[in-house]
């Protein structure tokens, strides 16, 4: 059965999902486009999907549920034996699976997402960034990439020697923090977190979302 994703490829969260279903091999999936300029994910229809009124959401048979990260352990759960082990192999690998995904969405995401809303959503608002905000999320975001440099010092991606849920995780906030926000430096002057980066970044599966998400000429 087809699996269905309302959302935009362009979306951070959007994102996050296609890339674990590139990863995870599956094929039969469709991504439907939720318009959001013009308030889509604010209408009924949405809205019986998604009670917050954001995207995404995947429909799978009589399941349908939302939050990126829900969906991606799903999807990492249901496709277990196929593609790359996401989750890990064993209960220890998954443990360490969800500590790192627990730091990425407590710790990366929320400084990150403040210092791209800063520096790239208000600029294109007209508005200028609150200088205390960023400085204060950029101590906060330093502080969690010196942890990272640590861990990434002993092994290759964060829940140990293989590419997970945790890493992959991370893609779509980091690419708009370098890109969007311009703040590449900071994970470049750390020789273990942008050796890590290029791993991660250069994925055949993440390589097929970014082209996805690029407009065509």
């Amino acid at each position: 059965m087809t699996i269905t994703v309302h959302g935009q490829a362009t979306s951070s969260c959007t994102s996050r999902v296609l890339t674990t279903l590139f990863e995870k091999d599956v094929s039969d999936f469709q991504l439907l486009h939720v318009d959001l300029s013009t308030g889509a994910h604010k209408q009924p229809d949405y809205l019986a999907l998604q009670p917050f009124g954001v995207i995404p959401v995947v429909q799978d048979g009589d399941l349908t549920i939302f939050e990126s990260r829900a969906i991606i352990r799903y999807l990492a759960l249901k496709y277990e034996d196929q593609g790359s082990p996401l989750y890990g192999r064993t209960l220890e690998e998954r443990a360490l699976v969800e500590q790192w995904l627990e730091v990425e969405s407590q710790n990366f995401h929320v400084a990150a997402s403040a210092l791209v809303y800063q520096l790239s959503s208000r600029a294109k608002k007209g508005l200028p960034p609150d200088a205390d905000v960023v400085k204060a999320n950029i101590e906060k975001l330093e502080a969690t990439l010196d942890i990272y440099e640590k861990r990434l010092s002993k092994s290759s991606f964060l829940a140990g020697d293989f590419f997970s849920l945790a890493d992959l995780s991370h893609l779509p906030r980091t690419k708009s923090l370098m890109k969007s926000a311009n703040l590449t430096h900071l994970i470049t002057a750390r020789e273990h977190v942008h050796a890590w980066w290029q791993r991660i970044s250069t994925r055949p599966s993440w390589v097929k979302v970014t082209e996805m998400a690029t407009p065509s000429k």
